[in-house]
């Protein structure tokens, strides 16, 4: 499983597990540092995913952690060596936010993605010419370029995961409604609206649900969000987006966690059934072929 989850959520599996070790023992960052003769700045810079750790040094915290099992040790030693692995996503750095991508490398290891959107498609269930469309704003022919293969490429590799994550989207009709594309190729929409029907009816393991505007208002309204749940023992995450540069990632036991939580199921308690978002979708892409 470690290998499936990508560097940054290894990472982070790991880092968890020690510091709850460290918590088991009753023991400080000093103490720990002081026995294995290291500065108290390296355990708290391995502890908080700042520095990289190495098999001799994962080896010797284990030792003090009373850590005899040579499953338990090897399980670790996997996720170390996952963690250091390079992330695909790392050919993206200096084009994109970096708090975005960081927020790219936990979805890539999310074992269920949830996710509300209110203007437009999902980034992963988009089409490549959908995609494309949406990226004509950016300021160059190459920001362009690479933000319609980023979208294209998380969905790749999400399909190469052994055990793909469940993915729960919830949109609004004006997503539906809005035609993309109608000034460079009327078809994109349409397809694209087909690709979701097509993908959610094929796919067990993706859902997706329609706010219809008769709802009226609704809670989704504030904004785009998305929640990320993983296997093992890793909090979840949530990554509210806005502007580019002003997006957030809030991880830990943030209270807004469980609020947004909470909004995706009052969400839901206003969307259309599954199989009536699906007949939506086939009857807008008919009107926009129209």
């Amino acid at each position: 499983m470690a290998s499936d989850q990508g560097p940054i959520v290894q990472s982070a599996l790991l880092r968890t597990e020690l510091v709850r070790l460290r918590k088991e023992k009753k023991l400080t960052q000093e103490q720990v540092a002081r026995q294995l003769e290291w500065s108290p700045s390296k355990l708290i810079r391995v502890e908080g995913g700042k520095n990289a750790i190495t098999r001799t040094d994962l080896q010797a915290l284990l030792a003090v952690y009373d850590v005899t099992s040579e499953g338990r040790q090897e399980r670790l030693q996997a996720l170390a060596r996952g963690a250091r692995e390079p992330a695909w996503w790392n050919a993206y750095r200096g084009e994109f936010d970096p708090s975005f991508l960081n927020y790219v490398g936990y979805s890539a290891g999310a074992a269920y993605i949830r996710q509300f959107h209110g203007t437009v498609v999902p980034g992963l269930i988009q089409t490549p010419e959908y995609a494309e469309v949406l990226s004509t704003g950016k300021v160059s022919e190459q920001a362009r370029v690479l933000a319609a293969r980023l979208r294209i490429q998380r969905q790749q590799e999400l399909a190469k995961r052994e055990n793909p994550p469940r993915q729960h989207y919830i949109i609004d009709e004006a997503v539906v409604r809005r035609h993309v594309g109608i000034k460079s190729d009327p078809a994109i929409m349409p397809a694209q609206l087909n690709h979701i029907a097509d993908t959610a009816e094929r796919d067990d393991l993706l859902t997706v649900r329609i706010i219809p505007f008769k709802a009226g208002a609704h809670l989704g309204l504030d904004g785009p969000f998305s929640l990320l749940e993983f296997d093992g023992d890793l909090d979840d995450v949530l990554w509210l987006e806005a502007r580019p540069g002003a997006s957030v990632m809030i991880t830990g036991e943030d209270d807004r966690i469980t609020e947004y939580r909470d909004t995706f199921e009052l969400l839901l308690e206003q969307a259309l059934p599954a199989d009536q978002s699906i007949a939506m979708l086939r009857q807008a892409a008919e009107d926009l072929m129209a």
